[in-house]
């Protein structure tokens, strides 16, 4: 795609997320030709954000780490979007449902880095870039459906748009996590205080930190990589569940806590 095209696409993923309508599916002509091309046309969409006053990328997110959301999707590989500092909620939020075209919500772990992960000439592993994670959290991703139909819509068109994001709410840290067994701690769901769904962690890519690992990878090869500070939403262990009606939602992970957010 000429570098003309991509910004066309980026203008037009960016312009439902600053008030526009809803995304159609891109004419033919604005597909992006790979999953790299797409990660390419995100930064221009980033740097649309921000004029518009979101704020720093002060996190990231991976979508498609689970088979509950790799079926419900259709996309068989992790996909990665960044964080507006504008959309970081700590431990609690109160939303308008007109913020949003269809407003989802994911139950996920996050991690907290407090420590750089560069190149290093050795790719990283579940085992050696858990030295890098400061705290976990709790975590909530809230998700947009901003598209006329997204299905119609493929992997890079999506990845372009951060893959949904919208926003997080973040739990209190824990610290003292390294004895936890992350592939057993489960996370629940619950709307209106019934309870939606819930997963392992060790339905995360296998491992939470293998999950983190994948992005450490993928951030140098996009020539960014992880940085301490920033913190990684690794992905949901429950479906996706929408609303069109005010709701409260709580989400809670065995021995790291909870966050909740109300839809009004």
């Amino acid at each position: 795609m000429t570098p003309d095209r991509q910004t066309d696409l980026a203008d037009l993923l960016a312009r439902a997320r600053t008030g526009g309508p809803a995304t159609p599916q891109p004419p033919a002509e604005l597909e992006p030709e790979s999953v790299m091309e797409g990660y390419g046309i995100q930064s221009r969409v980033h740097d649309r954000l921000e004029a518009a006053g979101f704020g720093a990328r002060t996190g990231h997110k991976i979508g498609c780490t689970t088979p509950v959301m790799q079926a419900y999707l259709k996309i068989d590989h992790p996909c990665a979007g960044e964080v507006f500092a504008s959309t970081v909620h700590e431990h609690m939020a109160d939303l308008p449902l007109s913020r949003f075209h269809r407003v989802g919500v994911e139950c996920e772990i996050a991690a907290r880095l407090g420590a750089d992960l560069p190149q290093t000439g050795m790719p990283y592993d579940q085992g050696n870039v858990k030295h890098a994670v400061a705290a976990l959290m709790p975590g909530i991703e809230i998700v947009d459906d901003r598209y006329a139909h997204f299905p119609s819509l493929s992997a890079p068109v999506l990845i372009a748009d951060d893959f949904f994001n919208a926003g997080v709410v973040l739990g209190p840290p824990l610290e003292n996590w390294r004895k936890l067994d992350l592939g057993e701690i489960e996370g629940e769901m619950y709307v209106d205080k019934i309870r939606a769904g819930s997963g392992k962690g060790r339905d995360i890519l296998g491992h939470p930190m293998a999950a983190l690992a994948w992005l450490a990878n993928h951030r140098i090869a996009l020539g960014q990589p992880l940085k301490a500070g920033e913190f990684v939403m690794l992905g949901s262990v429950v479906k996706t569940v929408h609303f069109t009606e005010p709701a409260e939602v709580v989400i809670r992970f065995e021995h790291l806590g909870e966050a909740r957010v109300h839809f009004t």
